[in-house]
Parts: structure tokens; C-alpha cells; sequence
């Protein structure tokens, strides 16, 4: 039953696939969005089932945009498109991964040399390749698995304030201080996003990764800060471990995020590995 309270619209969608390696990994993904209590709306998703070289793969991403929408949406007309168009995406997918990002965001930041507002975007994204599940991460969208009924993170958020990211911005000759929160040259945020043209170098579009097997697996979590500021790892995990249904599970995601308090754009991506096919 709809409230309120609850978060008015909310997009959502979602489907059924399977794809073939040393075994067939049967999948169901679902996803929302919401506006939340923001004006405007910088968050942008994407799922996709594509074929590359006789491969069957299956990307999902979540794009949390700041300072408007243009990065965020850009992301999700490209990112998969140039990591596909990649010639080493099966044969050496981590470097694929690395130049398809840092490709997109040079075209990204050539087409806004005519831009006076600055604007970027995270990119958490799941690639699926047969029994591989790559994970990369630029920004503070994140990544959660679960794994026999625990929460297992796939991606570290990327804060001005993690040493080893502090080392890199002052290394590139840059400098985070407080303000609010603690901020790339007083400014921004997070310490890794596509754009910011006006943060180059200290932000960069540099995605960290990881891969998991998917066996035992049950299900990965991609989402906004707009759900993570408010909702711990632990916590997404236990809310949707019994709603089989992907898009289900999203769904509740994005409403106990706003009704949680978030105030923020919630986007949401639940992916369940091993569900059984019709048919």
C-alpha cells in the first residue's frame, strides 16, 4: 500500500535472462528510480543484455550526477557502448573496463569545452561475462553483494577524506578541506567522478575493481548515495533477502531509503543470480 509518505513517482522495470559460460547463470534484475525530495533529477541507470564476440553479456550501472543532470545521462548512453565496442572486453576485461572508462570521459569532457557550469557524475557499474562478475566503481555510488544472508561490499566508496585517495589529490597537486563535509578544492564531495573538468586532475574517472565468481552469490545491490547515506550494507541485504522478485526488492529499497529520510535522488539496481527460467 502506497502512502503519503512514500516517494511519488517511482520508475521501475525489470526483466529475465540467462547467460551461458562453464555453466548457464540464470538472472533477474530489477530497478527504480525516484526523485525523492529533490527539485530536479540526477540519477540515471542502465541495464543491458548485449552480445559481444559470440558472448552473451549483462551490465547494469547506476549514475549519480552533480551539478545537473547532462553527465550522469550522458554515462548512460555510453559507458556500455564504448566498454562493448572494446576489443579486449573478453580476452582482457580489467584493462577493457580501465580504457572504456577513461575513453568515456575524455569524449565526455571534449564535448563540454563549451559548457560554462561544471558538472560530473559517479559510475557504479556489475558487468557479467559467463560465471565473472566484474565490478567498477568511480565515486561514492556503491556496490553490495550477499552471500549466504551477509553483506559483502564490491566497492569502497571514493571520499576525499580515504588516506590513500587524500595522498592522490595532494600527489596530483590538489588539496581537500573541510567544508560541511570534507571536499576536493573545498568543492566536491567525492574524489573520483566522470567531468568535473574544472577538478582535473585531482578527480579523476579512474574505476577500482573487482571481480567475484558467482557462485553463491544470491543477489548484488548497485545503488545512489541517495540509499547508502541512509541504509547500511547490513541492512539493504536483511530488508530484501526474502522478495524474490528483483524489481520487488528495488522497489522497497528506493521507499524505506525516503522513508528512512534520505534526501536525496534514490536509484536502485537488485540483480538475483540462479532464478529459475520459465520454460
Amino acid at each position: 500500500m502506497i502512502s503519503s509518505s512514500d516517494p511519488d513517482p517511482v520508475f521501475s522495470g525489470g526483466g529475465i535472462s540467462f547467460i551461458t559460460g562453464s555453466r548457464t547463470v540464470n538472472f533477474s534484475y530489477g530497478y527504480s528510480s525516484s526523485k525523492g525530495k529533490r527539485a530536479s533529477m540526477e540519477d540515471f541507470y542502465e541495464t543491458r543484455i548485449s552480445e559481444v564476440d559470440g558472448q552473451m553479456v549483462a551490465f547494469f550501472g547506476v549514475f549519480d550526477g552533480h551539478g545537473g543532470s547532462r553527465t550522469a545521462e550522458y554515462l548512460k548512453s555510453n559507458l556500455f557502448k564504448n566498454l562493448s565496442c572494446h576489443p579486449g572486453l573478453i580476452k582482457d576485461t580489467k584493462t577493457a573496463i580501465v580504457e572504456a572508462f577513461r575513453q568515456t570521459d575524455a569524449d565526455y569532457l571534449e564535448e563540454e569545452k563549451g559548457q560554462e557550469k561544471d558538472a560530473g557524475s559517479t559510475a557504479s557499474t556489475a558487468l557479467l561475462l559467463g560465471n565473472r562478475l566484474l565490478v567498477a566503481n568511480v565515486g561514492d555510488s556503491r556496490v553490495v553483494a550477499c552471500r549466504a544472508g551477509s553483506a559483502i561490499p564490491l566497492s569502497v566508496d571514493h571520499k576525499p577524506d580515504r588516506s590513500d585517495e587524500h595522498q592522490r589529490i595532494e600527489d596530483a597537486g590538489g588539496f581537500i578541506i573541510w567544508a560541511g563535509t570534507w571536499r576536493v578544492g573545498g568543492v566536491l564531495a567525492v574524489s573520483r567522478a566522470f567531468g568535473d573538468k574544472l577538478l582535473k586532475p585531482y578527480v579523476v574517472a579512474e574505476p577500482e575493481i573487482q571481480e567475484e565468481e558467482i557462485d553463491g552469490v544470491d543477489f548484488i545491490i548497485i545503488a545512489s548515495d541517495g540509499l547508502w547515506n541512509v541504509i547500511s550494507n547490513n541492512d539493504a541485504v536483511a530488508i530484501i533477502q526474502d522478495i524474490t522478485n528483483a524489481e520487488d526488492a528495488s522497489r522497497k529499497l528506493v521507499y524505506e531509503a525516503y522513508a528512512r529520510g534520505s534526501a536525496d535522488n534514490i536509484t536502485c539496481v537488485v540483480v538475483r543470480f540462479d532464478v529459475s527460467l520459465p520454460g
